[in-house]
């Protein structure tokens, strides 16, 4: 009898234990870039912790990796990024999460899949990607009175039941503000308040993330190179993202690349050297100098069948109005980028575009030069605001707009 109590007491403190290392998560565990050998993944815990990451090919499930283990800091909000470096291309793995060597239960179905090794094989595998930007998440007691500017944050789960290989999150992914811009305090508690949302977390756990930043995830409205605290706005995306790099080469900053089957994706920072709007001179830049040479450089060498480039605000759009390329002085950059594509003949070329709080389909057909689109996705759950008579985009294709809350989702089909 004295046996059964002693068993009894020790499965009642096992399961106590574990749920209390369960309470220590704060956000996560989240799916960053996927690439043959090699998937980062992330995870964010309230205070200090070991974590890692157990994982098994599905295919031999009794053949366990442990990623890195990381002890979570403060300064660091609690963040980790884990490596599962012990993987083969074209494989789907279970994943575990471990706080304190004791493994979390979860929710959802924790597997990531690596990219396949298809060139000189086969035809391209197909695939399917979301995107959506300007994700607002309600927080009254720093919000500007009045009703809340966030809402249906159920699109996060309405994303994630789409099932896509990947998301793209194109710029303001969390709302900066006034009580938060100023200090590195401020910046990772709006990042941290954003990425605990509850709907958010299976998108994050089942599919694979990959972001860019834009006004709101770097300063205040409208911020450009002048924001004095960008240092620290730039680290924090590093801290809560999962990208590939944090720059190319030797340009720092919210840039990286990646590519999914026959697709090229070019991350740019629309922000970090971006003169002012209001900046009256000759040649204004969005991209900089230097992120511009990369960008062409890379897309005339790239043998990629589409060629997506992802940044914050629209490219194509002629309206003229906000923050677009047309506007404030910018239109010399996007003729300039406009006119390399043409004299390279470069096809097949797809702006992502985001920051609107609408949804369009912009394209521009000039002669037998290569057709050029701008699809722009926007708003998430932010305050979605309808087009202003006034601004005219003459590049709309008819049919395509939007002006509520809404996601995209790309499909790429077909041989090669």
């Amino acid at each position: 009898m004295k046996l059964k109590i002693l068993f009894l007491s020790f499965f009642v403190l096992h399961f106590w234990d574990a749920d209390a290392q369960k309470t220590l998560l704060q956000s996560g565990p989240m799916l960053g870039y996927s690439e043959m050998f090699e998937v980062m993944l992330w995870v964010q815990t309230k205070k200090e912790a070991d974590v890692k990451v157990k994982y098994y090919n599905i295919k031999e499930p009794k053949k366990t990796f442990t990623t890195n283990i990381v002890k979570t800091q403060k300064e660091k909000a609690y963040t980790a990024h884990l490596i599962a470096d012990a993987v083969k291309p074209g494989n789907t793995y279970h994943y575990d999460l471990y706080i304190n060597n004791k493994k979390i239960k979860s929710d959802y179905d924790t597997k990531f899949t690596t990219q396949k090794l298809w060139k000189w094989r086969t035809d391209p595998p197909n695939f399917r990607f979301a995107s959506g930007s300007c994700a607002y998440i309600n927080e009254q007691e720093y919000d500007r009175p009045g009703k809340g500017y966030g809402g249906d944050y159920r699109i996060f789960e309405s994303i994630a039941d789409k099932n896509p290989d990947f998301m793209l999150w194109l710029g303001d992914n969390v709302y900066l503000r006034e009580p938060d811009w100023n200090t590195k305090t401020g910046i990772l508690h709006r990042y941290t308040h954003t990425r605990s949302t509850k709907e958010m977390q299976r998108l994050l756990s089942e599919t694979h993330n990959y972001a860019i930043l834009d006004d709101h995830d770097f300063g205040p409205n409208n911020s450009d190179k002048s924001f004095w605290n960008k240092n620290e706005s730039l680290n924090a995306f590093e801290l809560f993202w999962a990208n590939p790099s944090y720059g190319v080469a030797d340009i720092k900053g919210a840039i990286s690349f990646f590519n999914w089957a026959d697709c090229d994706f070019f991350l740019l920072d629309n922000r970090t050297f971006r003169d002012p709007d209001k900046l009256i001179a000759d040649n204004k830049t969005i991209l900089g100098k230097e992120q511009k040479e990369w960008l062409k450089n890379a897309l005339v060498s790239s043998d990629a069948k589409f060629k997506f480039i992802v940044m914050g605000g629209q490219f194509l759009t002629d309206g003229g109005m906000y923050e677009v390329y047309t506007n404030y002085g910018f239109s010399q950059e996007r003729t300039e980028i406009i006119d390399f594509i043409y004299r390279h003949k470069i096809k097949n070329v797809i702006f992502i575009t985001g920051d609107r709080h609408h949804s369009e389909i912009s394209m521009l057909k000039s002669g037998y030069n290569p057709v050029i689109y701008d699809i722009t996705c926007s708003p998430l759950t932010s305050h979605h605001a309808s087009i202003k008579k006034n601004e005219i985009n003459t590049l709309r294709i008819d049919g395509s707009l939007i002006n509520q809350r809404n996601f995209t989702v790309f499909s790429v089909e077909g041989k090669k």
